[in-house]
Formats: structure tokens, C-alpha cells, sequence
């Protein structure tokens, strides 16, 4: 539902702006324009500065199969409202042609407390050395740098397979071979993690590298060591398991 709201906020600001994501507690008592049964809710504002939306479009907006976009599908909006439908909340959506858009969402809250995880966080592996990241999505390989360098790695960044296998290539000629590569398994429209280790292998047999991506059932990740990884790192990562994944890798290498 947020990825949705977002990306449709961020596509309507073509020349830029701010996107502000609020979240709050609610009550609701007797509020005859809101149709919400009475109790406590969050409450998720998400407001534009985009071109905003024409008023006689502005009940459509939730149907399937709306769209003003030339490439869009109009489902976006549509599952996000079925979604929210679902969990018992509520969407709404504000605008004005040239004045940006808010939607806001209220979600019944839970009445249960949060029980603290008995679970002691696992100490922070750093490390040293040269590692080599390779996702298309350059949110993720920023995230990737800022903690690798947290932990004390130095990090280069790629969005393909075939750059990564030259950068590889070129670093390994020249005598500054890197000490491990973490391999993004999908890239759109280009070599995944899975074509790219076949590549890095052939140059170099005892490459370390660790496979990354968010579908935990996918048999690339159930079984990683198959295919010549080192280890993997399931998304959405942390600075622990990215560390922890780094750590042994290279532990089992110096063994070795």
C-alpha cells in the first residue's frame, strides 16, 4: 500500500518536491463524515506537491482499470483500496488540480500490547576488505554502501552483471582483487545473480560470493551452495545480517 501511494506521488512530481508521510493515533467518537465504526485507529497521511488530481476524476480513482497514465494499468490504486478494505480500514483521497494530493488511511489499531522480544540482538560482525555489490535498484545499493562502510568495508557498487564481471575482471588483473561479491539474484532485463556467478566463476573458481534477494523460496537461495555462493542475505536486510553473512564468508576463506 505505501510502495503504491509513493511511487504515485513521486510520479506526480515531475519536477520534484517533498513527500510527507505522517503517522498517528486516532480516535474515532461521532463523526457523521467519516464511515468508521467508533474506536481507535492509526491513522497514515501521505501528502504531494504534485499536479494533483482533477476533481471529476477524483471518485474514480479506486476502480480497477482507472488510469490517466499512458503505461499504467490502473490496479495500483485499486489493490491498495482492496487491501485496506480487508483490514477493516478505511482510504480516502483529497485533491485539487495543481495543488498536490493526500490520501489518508485509517486502520483499526490492535488492542494487544507489543510483547518485547525476549531475543538479545546479535553483536555487530565488522570487518575489512573489498567488496563488490551489484543491485539494479540504486536505493538498496546506497543502503548496501552506507552499512558496509559501517562495518569498515570499502564498496563498489554495480547494477549489472556484465559491469560486474568487468569490474571483477579489471581488479583482478590488476592485483587488487576484491574480497567478496554480493550478487542482487534478479536484475530486469539483465544478468541476475545466478548468470553472473556462472560468469565470475569461469574467471575465477574461488570467487566469494553471497546472493541476495527477497524471495526466500526461490531454489537459488534454498540452496545457494549449488550454485557456487558463499552465503546469502535475505531482504529486507540489517546491518547484523549483512555483517554476520560478510563474516563467515570470509572466516570459512582465511580457514581455507
Amino acid at each position: 500500500v505505501l510502495n503504491n501511494l509513493i511511487l504515485n506521488a513521486d510520479q506526480a512530481m515531475p519536477e520534484g518536491g517533498t513527500i510527507n508521510l505522517i503517522a498517528e493515533n486516532f480516535e474515532r467518537h461521532n463523526d457523521p463524515n467519516l464511515p468508521l465504526p467508533a474506536g481507535k485507529y492509526i491513522k497514515i497521511t501521505i501528502k504531494d506537491q504534485g499536479v494533483g488530481i482533477p476533481k471529476q476524476h477524483l471518485k474514480k480513482i479506486f476502480d480497477p482499470y482507472f488510469t490517466t497514465k499512458s503505461k499504467g494499468s490502473g490496479l495500483g490504486l485499486a489493490n491498495t483500496y482492496s487491501i485496506i478494505k480487508k483490514h477493516n480500514g478505511l482510504i480516502e483521497a483529497e485533491s485539487e488540480a495543481g495543488k498536490g494530493a493526500t490520501f489518508t488511511i485509517y486502520l483499526p489499531a490492535s488492542p494487544n500490547q507489543p510483547v518485547p522480544s525476549p531475543e538479545q540482538a546479535e553483536p555487530m560482525v565488522e570487518g575489512e576488505g573489498k567488496v563488490l555489490v551489484m543491485d539494479d535498484d540504486m536505493v538498496i545499493s546506497e543502503v548496501f554502501e552506507t552499512m558496509l562502510k559501517r562495518l569498515g568495508y570499502r564498496v563498489y557498487l554495480t547494477r549489472h552483471g556484465s559491469e560486474t564481471v568487468d569490474l571483477y575482471k579489471q581488479a583482478k588483473t590488476n592485483d587488487s582483487p576484491f574480497d567478496a561479491v554480493i550478487l542482487d539474484l534478479t536484475i530486469p532485463g539483465g544478468m541476475g545473480g545466478k548468470e553472473t556467478m556462472r560468469e565470475l566463476l569461469k574467471l575465477d573458481p574461488e570467487v566469494r560470493a553471497i546472493v541476495c534477494s527477497g524471495y526466500t523460496n526461490h531454489p537459488v537461495l534454498s540452496n545457494y551452495k549449488d550454485y557456487g555462493f558463499k552465503g546469502c542475505i535475505v531482504k529486507p536486510f540489517n546491518l547484523e545480517s549483512i555483517g554476520k553473512a560478510l563474516g563467515q564468508t570470509l572466516h570459512k576463506h582465511h580457514q581455507n
